[in-house]
């Protein structure tokens, strides 16, 4: 990022931290409309057993890591904003923290398969070349044999979809948003297995392996 203005600098997280929760709960505000929704699919779709180990990436307050910890698994949990990752030790005092930006390659102490890679709400920050390579990487690098990975976030079925949903919504920031032809076509030609729910009007979940 050097030279360049970080659109998404982990100072602004900082800041979020102490209300981020709050945030989550207002009712059906985009872009958290689906919020538990889309982590409750996540853990079915993980179907986690006690003991497999799972790494959180960009794990905020720890509230996707948490369902995983009372299944009983191994959380390792990433994010790249101090003041998040304080609040998710608090939730998650037998999980293992690192501090990581996710547009960076993974600390050697992560160099490790995992039987689960997860995420909620954090790879919008990324454009889609971005996306395909961050998660080419953890598939082929980091997932055990029969893992997958999980992403749930903001996330449309085409542009159409996403153009008649942000007529409804006086406040609209663009980001990189999935839309979910574009990107199993992107994340599939990468030599990806991929396949989509959509959970709400604004979210859903991907579901990655080798393919």
């Amino acid at each position: 990022m050097t030279g360049v203005q970080d659109p998404f600098p982990a100072s602004d997280f900082d800041d979020w931290a102490e209300t981020y929760d709050q945030t989550l709960r207002e009712p059906a505000a985009f872009p958290f409309d689906g919020y538990d929704q889309v982590l409750d699919a996540i853990l079915r779709r993980a179907n986690p057993q006690p003991g497999q180990s799972i790494l959180d990436l960009g794990t905020g307050t720890g509230n996707l890591a948490l369902l995983f910890a009372e299944k009983g698994c191994r959380l390792t949990c990433t994010d790249f904003s101090q003041a998040m990752l304080a609040k998710a030790r608090q939730k998650l005092p037998g999980a293992s923290f690192f501090l990581h930006d996710l547009r960076e390659k993974l600390p050697s102490e992560l160099h490790q398969p995992f039987d689960h890679i997860v995420s909620a709400y954090v790879f919008h920050h990324f454009d889609l070349d971005q996306k395909i390579r961050i998660c080419a990487d953890l598939v082929r690098n980091h997932l055990a044999p029969g893992g997958s990975l999980l992403i749930g976030d903001i996330s449309f079925p085409s542009q159409a979809a996403q153009e008649t949903f942000r007529q409804s919504i006086p406040d609209w920031e663009d980001e990189f948003y999935w839309l979910a032809d574009e990107s199993l076509a992107g994340l599939e030609k990468a030599g990806l297995t991929a396949d989509y729910l959509q959970v709400s009007p604004c979210a859903g979940v991907y579901a990655l392996r080798v393919g």
